[in-house]
């Protein structure tokens, strides 16, 4: 898979995502809660509940928008054709990495 290619497999992926999820309209809250904490969508629909504040936080943070804005930005380098092996620069190389781990590679 070239570089654009992985760019854009991973801008879709989090699309396809963002869209399935719940109130991906608005940003998610984090709730505290007895005895679970938990995060709700903007109406109050819960998303994911547990005991640990920290992961629920970051799991808010990281809402459906978030994911079309990364979409965006990992798509906006797709126009961009080098050759993995020649130089890049530093901000495609992130941009890489990041839809690497999306789609779960290392490669």
């Amino acid at each position: 898979m070239t570089p654009a290619e992985e760019l854009r497999a991973a801008a879709d992926r989090l699309r396809e995502l963002a869209a399935a999820a719940l109130g991906n309209d608005r940003p998610w809250r984090y709730a505290k809660g007895l005895p679970d904490d938990s995060v709700r969508t903007a109406i109050g629909w819960e998303v994911v509940y547990g005991q640990d504040p920290a992961n629920l936080r970051y799991i808010a943070a990281m809402h459906p928008g978030v994911g079309k804005a990364l979409a965006a930005w990992l798509e906006s380098w797709t126009g961009i054709e080098v050759a993995e092996d020649g130089p890049l620069v530093e901000e495609l190389r992130h941009a890489l990495t990041v839809a690497r781990q999306i789609l779960g590679s290392t490669a």
